[in-house]
């Protein structure tokens, strides 16, 4: 059954937005009185029948609502953005499929992007939650300095992960049922000063493996290593 998502719904009824009712009537042409699912990204699954279907507007009556029950733990990322945006699109695409709840896009000394276009991004994320089955939708948060995030970040768990052959295996750094933030850096690795203030804000160093993994994929494996600690 299609899946859609609105955040906003009411106890008994609701309507899809402009850009979800377009995809709803005219896409996939659904009519008066079709059931639909729909998301509303807090981790609610309703079932509607429509009742009104207009190419800018589709009303529906809410039939049966549930709520999927919050994980034990909480993964939060936080990455530098890559110069090339498929590669973060394809990224926020596979974490919102593999339930990672919140990731923050930090500016350190050689990331290659300044910029970010949230809007897109998070219309990926929404595909991908539906696509997935996933009703809890993904937290994008805007691009700050890798100061201000440090200054700011609280959880009982807390890895960065870049090059050096010398640190332990992020396996041997994590625990189940434990919130974790992942810091992971640009394709340049982050530099030495920003290593050192993580340290001291109380990141754990862990190493992703042998290999020299690129930014998009280091954020991937970190997340995907959390969630098989976890059994989820």
């Amino acid at each position: 059954m299609t899946i859609f998502y609105q955040n906003k719904i009411q106890k008994d009824s609701g309507t899809l937005s402009e850009e979800e009712s377009k995809h709803c009537a005219q896409v996939l042409r659904h009519e008066k009185g079709d059931e639909i699912v729909i998301f509303d990204g807090k981790g609610g699954k309703h079932r509607a029948i429509l009742t009104e279907v207009t190419k800018k507007s589709c009303e529906f009556d809410i039939i049966e609502s549930k709520h999927a029950p919050q994980k034990s733990f909480h993964i939060h990322l936080a990455i530098s953005p890559t110069k090339n945006a498929d590669r973060m699109e394809w990224l926020i695409e596979k974490l919102s499929e593999i339930g990672v709840d919140e990731v923050t896009f930090v500016l350190t000394k050689h990331s290659e992007r300044k910029k970010l276009r949230l809007e897109r991004l998070q219309k990926k994320a929404i595909s991908a939650m539906k696509q997935s089955g996933n009703p809890f939708l993904l937290q994008l948060n805007e691009l700050q300095p890798l100061s201000t995030f440090l200054e700011n970040c609280n959880s009982e768990l807390k890895l960065i992960a870049h090059v050096d052959e010398s640190h332990q295996y992020i396996s041997d750094s994590l625990h189940p049922n434990k919130s974790i933030v992942l810091l992971i850096g640009p394709e340049g690795d982050f530099h030495s000063e920003e290593v050192k203030k993580a340290l001291e804000r109380g990141f754990n160093a862990v190493s992703l493996g042998q290999n020299t993994l690129r930014t998009e994929t280091a954020g991937l494996v970190a997340c995907c290593a959390v969630n098989l600690i976890n059994n989820y």
